[in-house]
């Protein structure tokens, strides 16, 4: 090397031994000052571009000043994590190779990499951003992440990766441009906030994972937002997903789960609901969707309680051989429904008729949708009655007998027209 890596020492407070600072200049040998540090020690990248496919293979500390740029040249992966207590922070990584085989990444943390930490910084068209593999405890945080956007959704890889991990820390990171971004499976006891999820096939392909938490994430342009299937035990609260072309939120062969507090809005199907069981839905705002909630496949046994359903084109679509009871049995935890005609003569808030989803007037919106513009007229409200009255017309349906007359999300109108664009 023409110039010598500098290096300065720092003595650390913690402990009786003290770590070095390598400082590494553009046109200096990166891996070498990698190579050479010590357990524990930090090497510092100065702001430059670094043509390199690093290997880190001890624990230490890789940081960037100035936010300089590691380029993989499009071979194998850019940096590739092969110890525990490895954090990479303030860098630009880019330029993974594209072999969907080999499932180049940005930065591969792999099996036993514990305790890794990812952090600030951009990782930018790579076939995965992120491929972590076996790794417990990981932080991923505030990065971002944008892949192959001038190629085909079916030929990117995806954002970060999750396989059989535990305890992973998902946070503040902005995916975009990947096949899915995030991947999650076999991945158990992590927690995904405040992440923005768009311009991809998947917000969230996420299946074979359990008590994980999903809390203020949003997911919007997208094929499909939050798509959750094969798990249990997992909590999806306050997060928003608009203006997916297919579904909001998919729940699929779900158990034990609560979804609360969520806003979903402008999409094709709000929820698409699909054999879950024993599932809390509360507290969830669903606004002009084409179909509000695609409830089927023996989805039942579920608590859904103090939902907003407004202005959705079709409020449930719902298949199956038995009325579907949501709501509760006492005033006070209904459903509001946007579309119900009944009326609420002692003033209590609550609907004095039961709200049924699958009557004899909504098949004839869905197969006449120009029925829509009588809706309040007096001859189709006798036909909703007449329905009532004679069972011989009548379907299985979603029936809420506590409907109540004002929805809880005050600022509802603020999520219209939110469609896919």
């Amino acid at each position: 090397m023409r110039r010598r890596i500098a290096i300065v020492l720092c003595l650390l407070l913690a402990g009786p031994g003290w770590a070095a600072t390598w400082r590494v200049m553009p046109g200096e040998d990166l891996q070498a000052a990698v190579t050479r540090a010590a357990a524990g020690d930090v090497v510092e990248v100065e702001r430059g571009f670094y043509d390199t496919n690093l290997h880190i293979a001890k624990p230490l500390t890789l940081r960037g000043r100035g936010r300089p740029t590691l380029s993989g040249g499009q071979r194998g992966d850019t940096i590739r994590v092969a110890a525990p207590d490895v954090t990479i922070e303030g860098l630009i990584v880019r330029d993974s190779g594209h072999g969907l085989k080999e499932q180049h990444a940005g930065i591969y943390i792999q099996p036993g990499s514990h305790r890794a930490v990812v952090r600030h910084c951009d990782l930018v068209y790579n076939l995965f951003g992120l491929w972590i593999e076996k790794a417990d405890d990981v932080r991923i945080e505030n990065n971002l992440i944008t892949g192959l956007r001038d190629v085909n959704s079916s030929q990117r890889g995806n954002g970060i990766q999750l396989y059989n991990t535990r305890g992973a820390r998902i946070s503040g990171n902005n995916v975009s441009f990947v096949r899915d971004a995030l991947y999650v499976d076999v991945s158990h006891h992590a927690e995904f906030r405040r992440n923005k999820l768009h311009h991809s096939r998947y917000g969230t392909h996420y299946m074979n994972s359990y008590y994980n938490l999903w809390e203020d994430n949003d997911s919007y342009n997208n094929r499909g937002g939050l798509a959750l299937m094969e798990v249990r035990d997992n909590i999806v609260r306050n997060n928003r997903t608009w203006g997916n072309s297919d579904h909001g939120i998919m729940l699929r062969t779900l158990q034990d789960s609560v979804i609360e507090g969520n806003v979903v809005a402008g999409n094709n199907r709000g929820f698409f609901i699909y054999d879950v069981e024993y599932a809390t839905l509360r507290g969830n705002l669903v606004v002009d969707n084409h179909v509000g909630v695609h409830l089927s496949a023996g989805s039942t046994r579920n608590t859904v309680q103090s939902n907003d359903f407004i202005a959705n084109r079709e409020q449930v679509r719902y298949v199956g051989a038995r009325d579907e009871r949501w709501g509760a049995s006492k005033p006070g935890k209904g459903n509001h429904w946007s579309n119900y005609l009944g009326w609420d003569r002692d003033g209590d808030g609550v609907g004095d008729l039961p709200y049924e989803a699958n009557d004899l007037v909504d098949r004839l919106q869905w197969r006449h949708p120009s029925v829509k513009l009588l809706l309040g007229s007096p001859a189709v409200q006798a036909l909703r009655l007449l329905g009532q009255q004679f069972p011989v017309l009548r379907v299985p349906s979603v029936v809420d007998a506590h409907p109540a007359m004002l929805p809880q999300h005050k600022n509802w109108s603020e999520w219209r027209d939110k469609q896919f664009r």
